[in-house]
């Protein structure tokens, strides 16, 4: 079985990366998203081991001491931290794994597990962001100013990634998202991996 490969996907705020990697879930089996432990607060629509584990600071801290993070950082006042037995076990069931995390987040993850894929999600325009960030209702006007400039600051370090998806009509950078990981795994080396055995037999067989 070959094992399954990380993909970072990184984007500002409102970007649209929850929307897109929840549509690639629906159309590719064998894909799978990491879920991250967070200080942040639940909101209503959210449930608790489905979008994130949510604790409390104290657990979080421990779980550090503990170094049970593959990497954390503090992002908006709230912890954040990716379980490295979890993203272990996923991977090594042949899974591709999407870790969704900050350009700091994607850094630390590079340094430690150099064969992960990196994906960075753009908005067309600067305007289309704001009118995404007004249309979820969920921030106050200081608030998404405040993602605003945070998002001029993430965008500087698009360079970092191996992939760029630029979100301007959503089918098509569903489409080139899905494209990576299909890409990804017609690779030579996983295809000998995932399919060892039928490639034995062609080589073995006659005519």
């Amino acid at each position: 079985m070959a094992k399954g490969t990380l993909y970072i996907i990184s984007a500002p705020s409102g970007a649209g990366k929850t929307s897109l990697v929840k549509a690639l879930l629906g159309t590719m089996s064998e894909v799978v998203v990491s879920l991250s432990h967070t200080t942040r607060a639940k909101r209503d629509e959210e449930v608790d081991g489905q979008e994130y584990h949510f604790i409390d600071e104290q657990t979080f801290d421990q779980m550090v001491a503990n170094d049970e993070f593959l990497e954390h950082a503090t992002v908006f006042g709230n912890k954040y931290g990716t379980s490295r037995q979890h993203l272990q076990e996923q991977l090594l069931l042949g899974r591709d794994v999407i870790l969704e995390i900050d350009w700091q987040g994607a850094r630390q993850i590079r340094q430690l597990m150099g064969d992960c894929k990196s994906i960075f999600v753009l908005p067309p325009t600067m305007q289309a962001l704001c009118d995404r960030l007004i249309g979820r209702g969920q921030d106050t006007e200081q608030t998404i100013e405040l993602r605003m400039n945070e998002a001029k600051s993430e965008m500087t370090h698009y360079a970092e990634f191996d992939y760029i998806v630029i979100n301007d009509d959503f089918d098509t950078a569903v489409a080139e998202l899905a494209s990576i990981f299909v890409s990804n795994r017609l690779l030579a080396d996983a295809q000998q991996q995932r399919h060892s055995k039928k490639l034995a037999e062609l080589l073995a067989s006659s005519i």
